[in-house]
C-alpha cells in the first residue's frame, strides 16, 4: 500500500498567517522559535530559532462533534511552501522519539483500537497497517506527549 503525508491546506494556513481566527475564534499568537521543536504544520519542517512562529488552536476535522480534538499548533508566521502530499515521511518526525497514531472513519470519528504509540521509523509501517481496515478513512499523526495534531495520512 502507498501512503501519502498530508500538510494543513495552504488557503487555510494563509487565512491564520494573514490575522485570521483560530479554532477557537481568536487570533493566533506571535512568538519566536527557540528552535526547540516547533513543527510547521503546513511545510512540516521546524521553525528554525530565531525565527517568527504562530501558536494556534487548530482543529482539524470539518464539523464539531465529539471526536474532534482541538489543540495547539505551530506555523511559520511568514508564508511557506506547503509540504507536498507525497509519500516521503517529512524529515522532522526523525527528530521525535514517539508519535500518536490514530486511525478515523469517514465520518471522522475515532476507530478504535488503532490508536498507537510509535517510534518514527514505524510510521510508515503502522500507518499503512491502519488503513488496510477499510473501515478507516484516514490516520492523524499526533504528539505522543501532548497529542497535538501533526500532520494527516491518507491512501495514495
Amino acid at each position: 500500500m502507498t501512503i501519502h503525508y498530508h500538510a494543513l491546506p495552504t488557503t487555510e494556513v494563509r487565512a491564520i498567517q494573514r490575522g485570521g481566527l483560530d479554532a477557537n475564534g481568536r487570533a493566533a499568537e506571535r512568538s519566536v522559535s527557540d528552535g526547540g521543536g516547533n513543527p510547521c504544520r503546513h511545510c512540516l519542517q521546524e521553525i528554525p530559532e530565531g525565527q517568527d512562529m504562530l501558536i494556534l488552536a487548530w482543529r482539524p476535522f470539518s464539523e464539531l462533534q465529539p471526536y474532534a480534538e482541538c489543540g495547539p499548533i505551530f506555523l511559520c508566521a511568514d508564508e511557506c511552501e506547503r509540504h507536498a502530499d507525497d509519500n516521503e515521511q517529512p524529515a522532522y518526525f526523525s527528530r521525535r522519539k514517539q508519535v500518536l497514531l490514530k486511525g478515523y472513519t469517514n465520518q471522522e470519528r475515532i476507530k478504535y483500537g488503532t490508536g498507537q504509540i510509535v517510534s518514527p521509523d514505524q510510521i510508515r509501517a503502522v500507518g499503512e497497517q491502519i488503513l488496510e481496515n477499510q473501515d478507516v478513512a484516514f490516520v492523524d499523526i499526533r504528539s505522543a506527549t501532548n497529542n497535538c495534531f501533526q500532520a494527516r495520512i491518507h491512501r495514495a
